[in-house]
């Protein structure tokens, strides 16, 4: 009989809850359910409608009881950075406010009147990105005081949710590292970072990390679902979930997990908090057993993503739409060009039009501005491959060895001509696949923790196994 384990992935985009278990030595997937997600304008400010997001979790545990599939373990993973404050009732302060909200802005400079953007690094080793949840925690304290004066408790949203259903409080590590105030040599918060920053120490939980249990659901969940299970933290940073299940057969390697963001980096042992590594601004994020990811945050698919959605507003009426397959060979068959741009420039984050910004990007820069929809997917995708480029041979210099090839996972392993682009601009091979690494690290923090496999290597050779993995070479 199927032991069966539920990963939770939710991403800014979209949540789905897929089935994992073992059968005959490999993994097998299940997606019981998908829902959406966004970012919702609300009197000016975007923000997460996490109700919404919490009824639709509970909505595809219930579909796992109609399926007579029951996980044993279950675990949610999200994006990074974003948090609730909730009062002593577990009630939330004020509006679940995402991170592409502009709240932030100047809110680094506040921060640095504190501590130099230097010794801030120095400290916790995580790359500068103005949503940083230091930031967003510095324009709660400057725009609605009242909040933190009233908190009782911060919670990652991902830890808000398991919240929910087990009723304990904790901050998962690897999601805890991405806002800015945990220390890579403690592994906990940096105490007096937040006094200094006059943050209250007492509503920061402790930090648990991926495997730990939380219980069983809450007697009234318990009692809608009409069933229990083992609640289990997996890295609940998708990232950090997503290198977990790296399918790599090296000890050392390059990796993209590619969607929304593209984030490249590798393992690591110890964190580089040094002013090179930050000059370079890469990032030392908490992963599985206390390893760093060692990345930089890449702007990644965002812009194929965003451009797609003002071609099919414009042509609403056009048969077959514009899927991103139908993107990618537009984009081969304009690949001479010649425009580039800096994916990573602030302008790209959330701009009105991603059309008119890139077109204006290449306009300013006295290059061939973009009209068709494959030349603007051209530019992204080649942009996109050199600014890969460029982070493998920063990889390369701090790090001090050589990598020979990058894994890349992700829905961004389906864009084969990326994937090539990506070998001929590093002149490295790519292996391209699963494309459900998240939800597959998740279930591998459970089943680990569970003892179905009993180190992450052997969990990593089993993904090899049971998944086709795509090889790209680099063009001679």
């Amino acid at each position: 009989m199927s032991v069966y384990h539920l990963a939770i992935d939710i991403g800014a985009s979209g949540g789905r809850h897929i089935l994992g278990w073992r059968e005959q030595g490999r993994l097998v997937l299940q997606e019981v359910f998908r829902f959406e997600n966004g970012m919702e304008n609300k009197d000016g400010v975007l923000c997460w409608d996490t109700e919404k997001l919490f009824a639709a979790i509970l909505e595809g545990l219930k579909k796992c009881r109609e399926m007579g599939k029951l996980p044993v373990t279950m675990g949610i993973d999200t994006w990074a950075v974003d948090f609730v404050l909730l009062d002593k009732e577990g009630c939330i302060l004020g509006d679940s406010v995402g991170y592409r909200d502009r709240r932030t802005q100047g809110m680094d400079e506040r921060v640095y009147e504190v501590l130099a953007e230097q010794e801030l690094y120095r400290r916790t080793g995580i790359q500068k990105q103005i949503f940083n949840t230091i930031y967003q925690l510095m324009a709660v304290k400057e725009q609605n005081p009242e909040y933190l004066q009233t908190a009782d408790s911060l919670l990652m949203m991902p830890d808000y949710f398991h919240y929910l259903l087990t009723g304990k409080k904790c901050c998962e590590y690897t999601n805890a590292t991405t806002t800015q105030l945990v220390s890579p040599d403690g592994k906990d918060w940096d105490r007096e970072l937040l006094k200094m920053l006059d943050f209250p120490t007492e509503i920061f939980p402790k930090l648990a990390l991926p495997g730990t249990g939380l219980g069983g659901f809450q007697e009234n969940i318990r009692q809608e679902l009409g069933f229990d299970c083992q609640v289990i933290l997996p890295a609940t940073h998708d990232t950090g979930s997503a290198v977990l299940a790296v399918p790599a057969r090296e000890k050392s390697f390059l990796y993209i997990s590619s969607g929304t963001w593209s984030l490249m980096g590798t393992e690591r042992q110890r964190a580089d908090c040094s002013p090179e590594s930050r000059e370079a601004n890469f990032t030392n994020e908490g992963g599985y057993d206390y390893r760093f990811r060692y990345l930089k945050n890449i702007m990644g698919l965002w812009m194929i993503q965003s451009v797609k959605k003002e071609l099919e507003e414009r042509e609403p009426m056009r048969k077959d739409g514009y899927s991103y397959a139908t993107l990618c060979k537009m984009a081969e068959d304009c690949r001479e060009f010649p425009s580039r741009v800096d994916v990573d420039a602030p302008r790209f984050l959330a701009p009105k039009s991603m059309t008119a910004e890139l077109q204006a990007a290449c306009r300013e820069s006295g290059q061939p501005v973009p009209e068709s929809p494959g030349e603007l997917a051209s530019v992204i995708y080649q942009s996109l491959a050199q600014s890969y480029k460029r982070a493998a041979e920063q990889l390369e210099h701090l790090c001090g060895q050589t990598y020979e090839s990058i894994y890349i996972v992700g829905g961004g392993s389906h864009a084969d001509y990326l994937n090539q682009l990506t070998a001929d601009a590093t002149g490295k091979p790519v292996h391209a696949g699963p494309a459900e690494a998240t939800a597959l690290g998740n279930l591998l923090a459970q089943m680990l923790a569970q003892g179905e496999f009993s180190t992450l290597e052997e969990a990593r050779a089993c993904v090899y196994t049971s998944f086709p993995v795509k090889q790209f070479k680099p063009a001679p």
